[in-house]
């Protein structure tokens, strides 16, 4: 256990930014998953199969993946702020427009500008806040953005589930485009000028210290950690409806969308985690996650309904609490090219996200829910491993 120095109350200035930072983020998150909850909706007035009306979700999650690496250096070279309230206000656009699509393939291409706008906020406010805090302050307010993370994938979910449900799928954007403008004028008017801090010195130099990073154990580790807690955790959610549809369950679809409120589970694990950064030691604090992620996944392998709910809770206890630090760790260990830093622990984690929607399938073809469990629970070991031999340097 690592004792640092007390933790300095915030001021209400630094209270006013954090906050708009928090509700920001709740609703890019949310205009992550406005699809999910109305892809039956679409599949109606499209013509569409449900795995053509999933890609309004997986085409977010790719761009997403794609653009996250280049506003890190972005952020390095014109500054924070700029880059956020632009992409915040920007991301308002295709989100209201959404709401106007004509055709398919226009909401799709529309879901992808989304997806390129994102992180321009998600891949940059780690780097703000280490900027603008001190490191022992860091990792809780890292842990509440993971936290506004969380709820804003509720938000989208239940949010446009009820809205669409009495005014139809069109309003849930409409809705949800003015909540994103609502948050960039909320950091637009909050978030800190930077001043004459030193930035890197143009693009360039900013990539080529992004790229650095790569070469760097401690960080390599870092990105590897994002990616298998995504994979494992992505993989779980996303096979388990074939599981819980299927006997002995027979669920219903709307009793298995009731399960993924065990979301709120991170709503919980991420600002403790946060906290408890501040007298253990990351890596310590990302091993203990793995392990509980591992507990909970274990618990699914069990037949009685209640157990498999309860491994559902304890997998986003551990995964959150894990998330919860690994990126403030990456930012502190950043000793150059921060924003690209937090852009990179981001992309590994969108591609792990992208690997875990697909490669768990596989296993369930070939061997059911133990084959899913054991490719997921195989991600959880590797990360881990990697924890344990890269994140635990000095």
């Amino acid at each position: 256990m690592t004792r640092q120095a007390p933790v300095r109350r915030p001021g209400a200035a630094d209270r006013r930014w954090i906050a708009a930072l928090y509700l920001a983020t709740v609703a890019v998150y949310a205009d992550m998953y406005v699809t999910q909850p109305v892809l039956p909706l679409l599949s109606r007035e499209f013509g569409l199969s449900p795995a053509r009306a999933g890609t309004s979700v997986s085409a977010v999650v790719l761009a997403i993946a794609l653009a996250s690496t280049f506003y890190g250096p972005l952020a390095d070279a014109l500054g924070r702020r700029r880059v956020m309230v632009g992409a915040s206000l920007l991301l308002a656009l295709p989100t209201l427009g959404c709401a106007l699509a004509r055709t398919f393939p226009e909401l799709l291409a529309l879901r992808a500008a989304q997806g390129l706008l994102i992180p321009g906020i998600t891949a940059v406010s780690v780097a703000l806040c280490g900027d603008e805090l001190p490191p022992e302050r860091l990792s809780p307010v890292v842990g509440g953005l993971i936290a506004a993370s969380v709820a804003g994938g509720l938000v989208g979910r239940v949010g446009s589930g009820l809205v669409a449900a009495a005014a139809g799928w069109r309003a849930a954007f409409v809705l949800f485009g003015a909540v994103t403008l609502a948050g960039a004028l909320g950091i637009a008017h909050e978030l800190p000028a930077e001043g004459a801090r030193r930035r890197v010195p143009g693009w360039g130099a900013a990539y080529r210290g992004m790229l650095r990073h790569l070469a760097t154990p401690p960080l390599l580790g870092g990105f590897l950690v994002a990616l298998t807690l995504f994979f494992a955790f992505i993989g779980v959610f996303t096979y388990l409806p074939y599981r819980l549809t299927a006997a002995p369950y027979h669920l219903s679809t709307a009793l298995v969308s009731s399960v993924y409120v065990v979301y709120l589970a991170g709503v919980v694990a991420s600002p403790v985690a946060g906290r408890l950064a501040t007298r253990f030691s990351a890596p310590a604090l990302v091993a203990a996650g793995f392990l509980v992620a591992g507990a909970g996944v274990a618990l699914t392998l069990l037949r009685p309904l209640a157990l498999v709910v309860a491994g559902l809770v304890v997998l986003c206890l551990g995964m959150f609490t894990a998330q919860a630090v690994a990126p403030a760790y990456v930012n502190q260990r950043a000793a150059e090219a921060k924003g690209g830093a937090s852009a990179l622990y981001l992309g590994f984690y969108y591609v792990g996200g992208t690997l875990g929607s697909v490669l768990p399938g596989y296993a369930w073809q070939a061997a059911g829910w133990p084959g899913v469990v054991a490719a997921c629970g195989g991600a959880l070991a590797l990360g881990l491993a990697v924890d344990l031999l890269l994140c635990r340097g000095k």
